[in-house]
């Protein structure tokens, strides 16, 4: 990143996952300088999974450039990589970053406008098989560099990779104070993306029901993200049942 203020733009869509881009926006808002902007297809506000409202979101098409370009999950990715304004808008602002980043199911977004080809790339490990159809390579790692390409694993990991970038511009004692007040303790380099195996049977019926729900066409098959996850990640005894909230 040079010495001018850098720009950071977390690019979302319909059905995303608030929590993929908060982390790292909490991370990268604190970065001396930097104007970090949410920004949609069509601005205004936008419906994220959960039922969370995100208004006063910029235009894409208006932001010249950036530093720092972002793409978050969630459900609503498998529309959003069909979406071929959104997908235009990610390879122009991806021309001149400095930084092309993702956080869970972001990274296909990436792999659909064609970032990712010959990369190595991570994303949440329910969704790892699908980064092979976008000519990247999948990788298990929580924070995957490859050129200035960086990606990272589920949820979490979104704040794990802005402290990655952070790092270069803050300098590691000031970093290490900016994650102590988040109450933020970074894993090792080493940690794996994936935080514990799924149960492969699990696995297996998931991925052959969501097939069946497709009609075979791979590249629009549906993640859900929101239910799917449960049931392949969730041992049935720690899933609530009506009227229970989980501990």
């Amino acid at each position: 990143m040079d010495k001018r203020d850098p720009v950071i733009v977390f690019t979302l869509f319909p059905g995303g996952l608030a929590l993929d881009f908060i982390g790292p926006h909490m991370v990268f808002s604190r970065l001396p300088g930097a104007r970090v902007l949410l920004a949609s297809t069509a601005g205004g506000e936008i419906h994220a999974e959960g039922g969370i409202t995100i208004g006063g979101l910029h235009r894409l098409a208006d932001i010249e450039r950036c530093d720092i370009l972002c793409v978050p999950g969630g459900a609503g990715v498998n529309d959003a990589i069909l979406d071929q304004v959104f997908l235009g808008e990610l390879r122009r602002l991806a021309t001149n970053a400095g930084f092309v980043t993702s956080v869970c199911t972001g990274a296909l977004a990436l792999g659909a406008a064609g970032l990712l080809r010959d990369k190595r790339a991570a994303t949440h490990w329910y969704a790892i098989e699908f980064l092979a159809e976008f000519g990247a390579t999948a990788d298990p790692g929580r924070v995957v560099h490859d050129g200035n390409i960086i990606t990272s694993g589920g949820v979490t990991a979104g704040i794990d990779f802005a402290l990655s970038i952070a790092a270069n511009s803050l300098g590691r004692i000031r970093l290490k104070k900016s994650s102590f007040r988040s109450n933020m303790r970074r894993p090792h380099p080493s940690t794996p993306g994936l935080p514990r195996p799924p149960p492969e049977q699990s696995l297996n019926v998931c991925g052959s029901s969501m097939r069946q729900q497709s009609g075979g066409d791979e590249r629009r098959l549906k993640l859900q993200l929101t239910g799917s996850w449960r049931m392949a990640y969730e041992p049935e005894s720690e899933r609530a049942t009506p009227g229970q909230l989980p501990g």
